[in-house]
C-alpha cells in the first residue's frame, strides 16, 4: 500500500499566510523570494481571516505586472540579461561600474539572448552557455572565455540575489588563467620608441617604467595626483577597476618626463598628463588601433612572439624587470612588493607572474639557496632604451 500523500501549501503565485509575521505573501513561480502583499492604504495585509483582502491585493499585483509586459513569475534568459544591463547602465552613470564593463556586457548578453533568450531560466543548462561560446570562432583566447563567462554568471547571480531566481549555472567553471609571461625586450622597446610619435611614445615609456594599468590608471593621471618628496616623485593612483587608491614612487627618468609634460597640463587645467595627438585622454580602442598599426609597420604581426605585444604588455614587462632586478643590478624584489606597486593582491600577482616566472627565470632561486650560477649571467645591454625626447616645435 502506498504512502499517504502529504498535503503541501499552495503553488507559487498564490497568496499564502505566514504565521510568524501574521502577514500575507506570494511567491512568483521560478523564484524562492517571498513578496509581501499590501492593501489600498499601503499597509501589509495581516491576519489569517483577511484571505479575501490578500487575494484582491495579489490580483492588483498581477494586473500591474501584465501592464508592464511581464508575465507574472516568468523568468526567461532575456529578462535576466535585461535586468543586469539596466543595473550596469545605472552603475556607469553613477561611476560605480566602468563604462567598458557595461559596453562589453551589453554586447555579450545581447548575443546570448539571440542564442537562447526565450528559454526559461529553469531550462537553461551549462551546456547552452558552452555551446554558445564555442559557436564564436573569433573568441579564441581563454581570457575572452573567462570574461564572457564572468559577465554571464554575474547576471544570473544578481537575479538570484535580488529576485530569488535560482541560478542554473552554479558550478560553471571558467578556464584557468594563463600566466603573464610576455615581456618586451630592451631592443624591441627601443624599436617601438623609434617608430612612434611623441604622444604615444611617452605614454608607453611611462607604462613600462611604472607598471600602471594603461587605460584605467595611467591615462587618467593628472597634475593633482603628483606629489614631490625629498626622495623623489610619487603618484596617487586611482584605479577604476579595483576602486582603490594607492601611492607609488616613480623612477627619476619618468619624473623628468612628467615635469616636462606638466608645462602643458598644469594643476587646475583638468587635463590628463598623457594625451593623444588630438589632446584627448588615451582610450583603450585608440591604443589598440595604434599598437596594431605599429605591429604591421614593423612586420611583427608575422612573428610568433612580437605579434602578441600590446599596451598591456608594458605592465607585464615592468613586473618581470622588477622580479629580475633589471634596475637594481640583479637584485629582484619580492612578489609582495610588486603587488603593492601594481595594485594587485599578492595572491593574484603570484598567480599571474610569480609561479611560472620562477620556472622561466631561475637565477633568484639559485641565489636564495646560496648557490652561484655555473655560468656568468648575460649582461644587460650597454645602451638601455633612451628616454623619449620631445621634439622642438
Amino acid at each position: 500500500m502506498g504512502r499517504k500523500r502529504i498535503l503541501r501549501r499552495q503553488q507559487h503565485g498564490s497568496a499564502w499566510h505566514w504565521k510568524q509575521t501574521d502577514a500575507w505573501y506570494y511567491t512568483l513561480p521560478g523564484t524562492k523570494k517571498r513578496m509581501p502583499l499590501f492593501d489600498e492604504n499601503g499597509e501589509r495585509v495581516r491576519g489569517r481571516h483577511n484571505h479575501a483582502a490578500a487575494l484582491q491585493a495579489l490580483a492588483k499585483v498581477k494586473v500591474t505586472l501584465a501592464d508592464d509586459g511581464v508575465f507574472p513569475g516568468e523568468w526567461i534568459v532575456a529578462r535576466v540579461c535585461s535586468d543586469y544591463l539596466q543595473y550596469c547602465e545605472q552603475g556607469a552613470k553613477k561611476g560605480t561600474i566602468s563604462v567598458t564593463h557595461w559596453k562589453a556586457a551589453q554586447a555579450w548578453l545581447n548575443d546570448l539572448c539571440a542564442f537562447c533568450g526565450a528559454l526559461p531560466v529553469a531550462q537553461l543548462k551549462k551546456g547552452h552557455v558552452t555551446s554558445w561560446i564555442e559557436k564564436h570562432s573569433t573568441w579564441r583566447s581563454t581570457e575572452t572565455h573567462r570574461s564572457v563567462i564572468s559577465v554571464v554568471l554575474a547576471a544570473f547571480n544578481r537575479a538570484e540575489e535580488m529576485f530569488g531566481v535560482t541560478s542554473p549555472l552554479k558550478g560553471l567553471k571558467k578556464p584557468a588563467p594563463k600566466p603573464r609571461l610576455q615581456s618586451i625586450s630592451p631592443e624591441d622597446e627601443q624599436t617601438i620608441f623609434d617608430n612612434l610619435e611623441p604622444q604615444f611614445r611617452n605614454f608607453l615609456f611611462a607604462a613600462i617604467h611604472t607598471g600602471l594599468r594603461p587605460f584605467c590608471e595611467l591615462a587618467l593621471l593628472k597634475a593633482e595626483h603628483i606629489e614631490r618628496t625629498p626622495r623623489g616623485m610619487m603618484w596617487r593612483v586611482y584605479s577604476t577597476k579595483t576602486k582603490k587608491t594607492r601611492k607609488i614612487p616613480v623612477r627619476p627618468e619618468v619624473a623628468k618626463l612628467v615635469e616636462t609634460l606638466l608645462k602643458e597640463a598644469p594643476p587646475g587645467s583638468n587635463l590628463p598628463i598623457f594625451r593623444n595627438t588630438k589632446g584627448r585622454p588615451w582610450k583603450r580602442m585608440t591604443g589598440v588601433v595604434r599598437f596594431v598599426g605599429l605591429r604591421k609597420k614593423l612586420k611583427w604581426n608575422l612573428d610568433s612572439t612580437r605579434s602578441k605585444y600590446t599596451c598591456y604588455t608594458c605592465r607585464h614587462t615592468f613586473v618581470h624587470r622588477m622580479l629580475s632586478g633589471y634596475w637594481t643590478d640583479g637584485k629582484g624584489c619580492s612578489i609582495e612588493t610588486v603587488a603593492e606597486l601594481i595594485g594587485d593582491t599578492p595572491k593574484v600577482a603570484f598567480e599571474h607572474y610569480g609561479r611560472e616566472w620562477g620556472q622561466h627565470y631561475q637565477a633568484p632561486l639559485w641565489a636564495a639557496i646560496g648557490e652561484p650560477l655555473s655560468v656568468s649571467p648575460p649582461k644587460k645591454p650597454a645602451n638601455k632604451p633612451k628616454q623619449p625626447k620631445r621634439k622642438p616645435r
